[in-house]
């Protein structure tokens, strides 16, 4: 009697293995948290040094800024693979593969002699760029909708801490002179990291993907591209994180070329303003969104991040000295941690529980195409109009962004999440079929 009974408990209750699983999964988001944050030093570390990686082979800052666009245009058309494949194997794998791949990229980035090394290094990182959509769906799977944007907000700290961390470390190694600066070493301690969060995965991270939840092969990346924008709220989200992003990236890619010629700052010089960046970023999204979130909702947050990013933009060309730079980069960062977690979560919440990593790919790939065009546009203006150029046209697309947020109905936040093989409903309308 005794063994039916215990078979029965074990098969005959699955809402209490679901719970006890997700509980279980929800305590591994610590160890996701810490893995994607060592990845994300090695990333903070090597992203304010290529401007001076490129110009030491005399590159020209339209060069310099494709140099950082390279990354992102390859990374456009691999992100939705990279999600869909997560979906079908889990996150696991992914994560692992992307990790390596970075840690042989930044290897090749160091040691590099040439300036078509330094692109190629970055076509193959982009290329295997999959890391943060697995690790975001990864958070999708084993947080509940009202705690979405929470969890979303563990990546933007894991990003904050990386940018904290990463360019202080980048800056002392690297030195404060172009002329003497050590560009080996930080590719060298950049491909270190990204191995050591490999071997995390590895051994410390559990699959957060059930296999009746993963799909099977379907949809090519153009099908999922055109799925998601079908839907006119999730359209319109992904339209406005492309301006908004495309903004962002443009100042990111002028911002070491503009310091340099506005104060003749250096790599630590450069480093510091992006540490600080990033501990404002760590504050926000790692241990403020959750309570904001739930006292003023999603959509609110998103639309003050916009107001305090176009703000930021538009105080740096003018900022002729310390105290004007560093209110414009803390209103830049404050924007950044308010609106990235939730939007990431406004997105999340528009896709059924097993197209969680195609959904989040192919924001992701939004994002890429913004920072193949955004660092392209900003290095032409900057030639063409002078240095303080990109950030006003900046400024410029991230009002577009928060007039289009404006036009969002109300509640959209409020998506239901389908159960897999149900239906999504559209919190614009009761019916049935994919929600917007």
């Amino acid at each position: 009697m005794r063994r039916p009974l215990r078979r029965m408990t074990r098969r005959g209750n699955p809402p209490l293995f679901a719970a006890m699983r997700a509980r279980y999964q929800q305590g591994s988001m610590p160890i996701l948290f810490l893995i994607v944050f060592v990845d994300l030093v090695g990333f903070g570390l090597i992203i304010p040094l290529l401007p001076f990686y490129a110009e030491r082979f005399g590159a020209s800052p339209q060069l310099v800024t494709a140099l950082l666009a390279v990354f992102s245009l390859m990374a456009m058309i691999s992100a939705p693979l990279w999600g869909r494949l997560s979906d079908r194997i889990g996150r696991r794998p992914v994560l692992m593969a992307s990790m390596a791949a970075a840690a042989l990229a930044y290897l090749w980035l160091g040691l590099a002699s040439e300036l078509w090394m330094l692109f190629a290094a970055r076509a193959f990182a982009g290329i295997c760029a999959g890391n943060i959509a697995a690790a975001q769906a990864y958070i999708a799977d084993v947080t509940p909708p009202e705690k979405r944007a929470r969890g979303m907000g563990m990546i933007g700290a894991a990003f904050g801490l990386g940018f904290i961390i990463g360019p202080a470390l980048g800056g002392l190694v690297a030195g404060n002179e172009l002329a003497t600066a050590d560009l080996v070493s930080p590719g060298v301690i950049a491909a270190g990291l990204s191995a050591a969060a490999f071997l995390g995965v590895i051994l410390l991270l559990p699959e957060s993907l059930p296999t009746a939840v993963r799909r099977r092969p379907g949809r090519g990346r153009i099908a999922a591209l055109s799925s998601a924008f079908r839907r006119p709220l999730l359209a319109r989200l992904l339209v406005v994180f492309f301006l908004v992003i495309l903004a962002f990236a443009g100042m990111e890619s002028t911002f070491a070329l503009w310091a340099m010629r506005q104060y003749g700052w250096g790599p630590a010089q450069i480093g510091y303003v992006f540490t600080y960046v990033g501990l404002l970023s760590a504050v926000m999204q790692g241990g403020l969104i959750g309570p904001l979130t739930r006292r003023f909702g999603e959509e609110w947050l998103m639309q003050s991040g916009f107001a305090l990013i176009a703000l930021g933009l538009l105080l740096l060309p003018f900022a002729g000295t310390l105290p004007p730079l560093i209110t414009a980069v803390t209103g830049l960062a404050v924007g950044m941690g308010l609106m990235q977690p939730s939007l990431n979560s406004l997105i999340s919440r528009r896709a059924g529980a097993e197209e969680q990593g195609e959904v989040l790919g192919v924001t992701q790939s939004v994002g890429s195409l913004s920072r193949v065009l955004g660092p392209i546009i900003a290095g032409a203006l900057f030639e063409a109009f002078g240095r303080n150029s990109p950030f006003l046209w900046g400024a410029l697309l991230v009002g577009g962004a928060l007039l289009l947020s404006w036009r969002l109905p109300r509640g959209a936040a409020a998506a239901v999440m389908p159960q897999p093989g149900q239906p999504q409903v559209s919190a614009e309308a009761p019916r049935a079929g994919p929600a917007e």
